[in-house]
Formats: C-alpha cells, structure tokens, sequence
C-alpha cells in the first residue's frame, strides 16, 4: 500500500473512532463509526443512531454521507475518495445493502473502502469490489417530454 494511502486510512481512522464513540446503539450494543473524506479532501464522520422503531435507525455510513451532502462536500459531480467503517465487533462489517446504494451516488468504482474490527483487522477494497453493477446515475436516463 502506498505511503499516502496509510496517511489516508490513518485520518480516517481516527475521525471515525471518534464517531463511535458516539454511536446511539442502545438495543444492539453494536458500536458503528464511519468516516469519509471527498475528492476535495474534507472528512466527514458518523456514527450509527438506533431507533425503538428499528426502521428508523441510521448506519454510520449513512450518517458520514448525509453531513457531506449538508456541507456542500459531495454532490454535483464532487464525490467520496474514501470511506472507513470501523465497529466494536470481532467480526468486519462491510456497508450494508443500503448503505451501499447510497455510497453509489456519492462514489465512484475507484473509491477506497476501508472496513475494520475492534481488533484492528481491515478489509481494504474498492466501491467497484463490494458493489459490481452498482444502481448509479449511468442507469438513469430521463425521458424526455414531447
């Protein structure tokens, strides 16, 4: 891995432990923090925040792209880089589906996706990798009135 890729995956993990922290996870216990950073090199974190009506909880990936897209960061051709998500689980958590299709409008096949354990295990990919044929904006086409 390229040196700058460390430096990246290093600001990233400590954006998003500080997120996990905060994770609101009262019924699960699952501790989720996410932090990305955009092509104009901003970082933006998020946390899981669960719900009594499990519908309505928000994963920390969710959580990270929503507060880019607040700020102006991603949207209108700006897009993520990189993304982490780090939980207090053994196990490594890749984006949920949902979490997925959203990253898709936001990313491009070459953004990095950074995945890690409490143990400190990573899963090191690209969007392209956990999510080949994504739903993205080459599939829509709009129609147009006659």
């Amino acid at each position: 891995m390229p040196n700058n890729d460390k430096s990246l995956k290093a600001r990233l993990l400590r954006e998003a432990k500080r997120s996990l922290r905060n994770s609101y996870s009262p019924y699960s216990r699952i501790k989720v923090g996410s932090a990305l950073m955009t092509t104009n090199g901003r970082i933006y974190s998020g946390c899981n925040v669960e719900n009594a009506s499990y519908g309505g909880t928000i994963c920390a990936e969710r959580t990270a792209v929503c507060s880019a897209v607040a700020n102006g960061a991603v949207g209108n051709n700006k897009k993520i880089r990189a993304i982490l998500i780090v939980t207090n689980q053994q196990k490594i958590w890749p984006p949920c589906g949902l979490c997925r299709q959203v990253l898709a409008e936001f990313s491009t096949p070459q953004t990095r996706v950074y995945c890690m354990n409490a143990s400190g295990q990573t899963l090191e990919t690209t969007f392209a990798e956990i999510f080949p044929n994504a739903f993205d904006q080459t599939k829509f086409t709009r129609t147009r009135r006659v």
